[in-house]
């Protein structure tokens, strides 16, 4: 989990949204994996990938340094972006290229399928 910072108390919503659209495509359907969400647990604030959630669940999961690397590369582009800042930038050095990830404009947003992987807050 990457600790961050927001810029202002609503910034916790911009950035759920735009976590909505970065991830990983489908090669033959307009469907958006995300693979990222924002954590809020004890006061502070998190990027974490889907996969450490189902580990921080008890759940299997095969957690891998390529996914590692996406979700530093997520947190860069949001630092980069203004929208929050790293607690410890240097957990985010070792990032995948932007090419490993889909940003999907928001105006392009009604055209895909966004699949969420984990739902935070739902018992399932």
């Amino acid at each position: 989990m990457v600790e961050i910072r927001l810029k202002a108390p609503d910034d916790f919503l911009k950035v759920r949204e735009t976590l909505t659209r970065i991830g990983v495509a489908s090669r033959n359907e307009k469907k958006l994996y995300q693979s990222c969400h924002i954590l809020h647990k004890q006061g502070k604030y998190f990027i974490v990938h889907f996969k450490e959630l189902f580990l921080l669940d008890g759940k299997h999961s095969d957690f891998s340094q390529n996914d590692c690397q996406r979700r530093n590369r997520i947190a860069k582009l949001l630092s980069d972006w203004g929208l929050v800042e790293i607690v410890e930038p240097v957990m985010i050095e070792d990032a995948s290229s932007v090419s490993q990830i889909k940003i999907l404009p928001h105006k392009e947003k009604a055209e895909w399928t966004l699949v969420p992987k984990y739902s935070i807050g739902s018992k399932k």
